[in-house]
Formats: structure tokens, C-alpha cells, sequence
């Protein structure tokens, strides 16, 4: 058997991609929702998944790249002087690790977003990194334990095979992945703390190109077990996401998310759509 999670990442980032959410949702495959608590488009994005009962919404941790949630001047040294933490994790990663104090204020900031998250109303179907950041030791070891308080059952292990990859698009490049230590860390981590998480996820090696050749060419090399592809769709390219997100085909991912062919081949290959609610259901 073969079981498929449809996920969208940064809802709440911009209204673009709230919209293209909705109308993915609504008009194509996607089941799931990666939520921003702290983004600027958080409250449409609420609003949105509440008229949406069926689109089962997680928590997208942000620490790198984007607003906190606790007020800046309660995170100083985790956040930059414009009070938003900066785009770099390398360099956020080794902080996390040789400062006790930012740790500190690392802990406040997740519990703020969890705590969040559980002010919306909505059910917490997954927990996930922004950046995959939850591949981080210190990020994994206090996502799991803060959000045992708060409910979490599922998390993303962002484990990509390359296999299937070069067997859908021979031409690219996949080399091995220099994080796998961190993945197969992470992965112990779920399975110790009882929490569900695909056997693979997909949205890696093409993070922005997630098209509908490309999800075409890989639905028959899916493995088996449950997979999860991600996507990063919105309905246009707002300056705020064109700074964010350079060179990403957020519409074409949108075109994917929609397209009639790609639910033909899912139903053809005889590919159950699911969702981390299900897969963390007991059977």
C-alpha cells in the first residue's frame, strides 16, 4: 500500500499563498496546511481554515527567517535588530548549541508558537520546521518535549530518498545527504517520544519546483509506506515573496496541486491520500 500526505508549507507567510491554499484545498489534492503562527498573513490563514474543516493545519516552527512570536525585545540575541530572526542557519545552528542563554530564549519562543497555535482553535495535526530546522538537535529535543504539552502527535522527518528522484528525472543531480546523521537522529527522537511521521517526504532536492512534470514523473516511484510531498504554492509573487522566495515557481506548484491529470495518476496508480491526523490515529 501506498499513502500520500499533501502538504503546503508557510500558510500565513502572504495572502498569496493563503489563497493558494484555499483553492488548493478546496479544487485539488492538498490535505494539509503548515501554519506560521507569527507571519503577517497569520490571522487571514486562521480565518481561512476555519471555513476549511476538512484541510488539517500543523505548526511550521519558525527560528530562522521570519517573525518571532514573543515580542522582540524579550529575544535579544536570537533575534536581529529589525526583530526578526535572521536568515541564517548555520550560524543560527551553532548558537543554539554554544549559548545556554539563547537556549533559553529558544524554549520561550517555541513554547509562545505552540501556545499560539492552541489560541486558533484549530486541531494540531503535525508539527514541521521552517528551513527544517526541527533537524536541529537542541530544535528537535524541545519541539518534542514542549509539544507533548500541547498535544503534538506527528512530526516531519525530512528524509528524502534519491533513489526515486533519479528514477523520475535521470538528469539531475541528487547527491547524498549531508544531514543524514541529523535525520536518522531526529527519527529515533519521534519514534522514542510515540510520534507519527512519514516513511519518506519529498520537497527537498526541487523545494520551489515542485511541478506538474515533476510530480507526474515521480507518483509511480513513490515507495511503499507513506510519503509526503510538500509544496510552497500562491496565487502570484507579492514582493514579500519574491524576496522570500527567489527563483521559486510558486504558481506553477499551485498549477500541480490543481491539476486534473495528476489526480488521474494518483487514482490510477491507486495512491491513498491521507493526512498526519490519520497516520497518527491508533488503527
Amino acid at each position: 500500500m501506498k499513502s500520500l500526505i499533501v502538504c503546503a508549507d508557510d500558510f500565513g507567510r502572504d495572502v498569496a499563498v493563503n489563497e493558494a491554499i484555499e483553492e488548493a484545498h478546496r479544487h485539488g489534492i492538498l490535505s494539509s496546511a503548515s501554519l506560521m503562527v507569527a507571519a503577517p498573513a497569520a490571522a487571514d490563514a486562521v480565518a481561512r481554515a476555519r471555513r476549511l474543516p476538512g484541510l488539517r493545519v500543523g505548526l511550521h516552527l519558525v527560528v530562522v527567517d521570519g517573525d518571532p512570536a514573543l515580542p522582540p525585545e524579550r529575544l535579544r540575541g536570537l533575534v536581529g535588530d529589525d526583530g526578526r530572526f535572521p536568515d541564517e542557519p548555520l550560524r543560527a545552528g551553532l548558537r543554539f548549541f554554544l549559548r545556554p542563554g539563547i537556549r533559553r530564549l529558544l524554549a520561550a519562543e517555541i513554547r509562545a508558537q505552540f501556545e499560539a497555535f492552541r489560541a486558533t482553535g484549530l486541531a494540531l495535526d503535525h508539527v514541521n520546521g521552517h528551513k527544517h530546522l526541527q533537524l536541529h538537535p537542541t530544535i528537535a529535543r524541545l519541539a518534542v518535549a514542549i509539544g507533548r504539552d500541547y498535544g503534538m502527535t506527528a512530526m516531519r522527518v525530512p528524509d528524502e530518498p534519491t533513489g526515486p528522484l533519479r528514477l523520475a528525472d535521470p538528469r539531475g543531480a541528487y547527491p547524498a545527504q549531508p544531514y543524514r546523521f541529523a535525520v536518522t537522529s531526529l527519527r529515533r527522537r519521534t519514534r522514542r517520544a510515540g510520534l507519527a511521521a512519514p516513511d519518506q517526504v519529498f520537497g527537498l532536492a526541487w523545494s520551489g519546483a515542485m511541478v506538474e512534470a515533476r510530480v507526474l514523473a515521480l507518483l509511480p516511484h513513490l515507495p511503499s509506506g507513506v510519503s509526503e510531498i510538500y509544496f510552497h504554492p500562491a496565487t502570484s509573487r507579492p514582493p514579500a515573496l519574491e524576496e522570500a522566495m527567489p527563483g521559486y515557481r510558486n504558481a506553477e506548484e499551485l498549477a500541480a496541486l490543481l491539476s486534473p491529470a495528476v489526480r488521474r495518476q494518483i487514482d490510477m496508480l491507486g495512491i491513498r491520500l491521507t493526512t498526519y491526523s490519520d497516520l497518527a490515529r491508533p488503527a
